[in-house]
């Protein structure tokens, strides 16, 4: 997440990190941390406003009933520490731009028209930032009702933001096929493909894959996801042994950078998007596209939703019977269109056609 304006941060010689607000005209000022915590902005506020910082006390300590205490005890509560690490800090960026400007207000004082003041000026120049907000203040107001910070709650009666999201978009068959052709095996970026491809595995779960994994005929991995945990034992496709038994390097994690390290999983998606990318695929392809395909594939196959599901480790049934829906869907359409393709072609006005169908020669 961005810093705010003006403020400077390093370690220093003994580790300690240090934080100053810098504004140009003005002396330099040391703040308390970590940053984006209460003390930090209770620091930060002050510095901007050209007061000097005071030192902690009980006084200075963060407000009864602001938001500044309500974000601090959503910190703490199992609310947001049973999320994924990763979700963690995406909220935390988004909550902390409105704690920002409003941290220092009464919970107790808002109502729905801040809330759509506040969502449409955002929403002037990104619907998604006011989109995802939105979320985020429905789960502290819904809290700040619960805890007592208020006794209704305003998100209830506040505009919805009207935002569409792309999604991200499944790899077809020519995506496949045309990768493939311009990657050839024994390169990393092919490794990764396959990997993805034949598991069905999450970007964070791929990049965790080591040799000690693979347990004779299967993939058995322990996937997390908002501190879910599944066991998954996916079954080694025939195709997919070969191209694991044709891994050149000996590190014991099977995808790796030119440097011989385990690759993050936020590297990787930009690593898969540029080969995709060079490839000469159409914009838009990540590896959780490649996710969605080996759902699709597998739907294709005849798999159902919870055999699906014991491969690829989803906890929503949902998700994946809209794969199994859609090729249903292309399958009907097929035998539908087979039969009346197959049927025998007469004309109209034909009155043995006309009495097949059940129909009087006067219609």
């Amino acid at each position: 997440m961005k810093r705010p304006k003006y403020v400077r941060c390093y370690t220093d010689h003994q580790g300690k990190e240090r934080i100053y607000y810098r504004k140009s005209g003005q002396p330099q000022v040391a703040l308390r941390g970590p940053v984006f915590s209460e003390v930090f902005w209770i620091d930060y506020r002050a510095a901007h406003g050209g007061h000097k910082p005071k030192a902690k006390t009980a006084a200075t300590s963060t407000a009864k009933g602001t938001f500044d205490e309500l974000i601090a005890c959503y910190y703490k509560s199992s609310a947001f520490t049973t999320l994924a690490q990763s979700t963690r800090a995406t909220y935390r960026g988004q909550i902390e731009r409105f704690r920002e400007a409003h941290g220092n207000k009464p919970v107790a004082a808002l109502q729905a028209k801040h809330i759509d003041a506040i969502l449409g000026a955002l929403a002037e120049t990104s619907t998604a930032q006011a989109h995802k907000l939105r979320k985020r203040l429905s789960t502290l107001m819904r809290l700040a009702v619960k805890w007592e910070y208020v006794s209704a709650n305003p998100m209830l009666n506040a505009e919805r933001v009207k935002h569409k999201t792309r999604g991200y978009e499944t790899w077809q068959e020519q995506d496949i096929a045309a990768f493939r052709e311009h990657w050839a095996e024994g390169t990393a970026q092919r490794l990764a493909f396959e990997l993805l491809l034949y598991t069905g595995l999450r970007r964070s779960d791929v990049v965790r894959l080591c040799r000690t994994h693979i347990q004779g005929d299967f993939i058995v991995i322990t996937t997390k996801k908002s501190r879910e945990v599944v066991e998954l034992n996916i079954p080694i496709h025939p195709e997919f042994r070969t191209l694991l038994g044709s891994i050149r390097h000996d590190h014991d994690h099977l995808i790796i950078t030119e440097y011989g390290e385990p690759r993050s999983a936020k590297g990787f998606t930009g690593w898969i998007s540029e080969a995709a990318k060079t490839a000469g695929l159409p914009p838009h392809r990540s590896p959780h596209g490649l996710r969605k395909a080996a759902c699709r594939r597998l739907a294709e196959a005849g798999c159902s939703a919870l055999e699906i599901m014991s491969i690829t480790g989803h906890n929503n049934i949902k998700e994946i019977e809209t794969y199994c829906a859609e090729v249903n869907k292309k399958r009907l359409a097929q035998a539908a269109f087979t039969r009346l393709a197959s049927a025998r072609v007469q004309r109209p006005d034909d009155a043995n056609w006309l009495t097949k169908q059940g129909l009087s020669q006067n219609v």
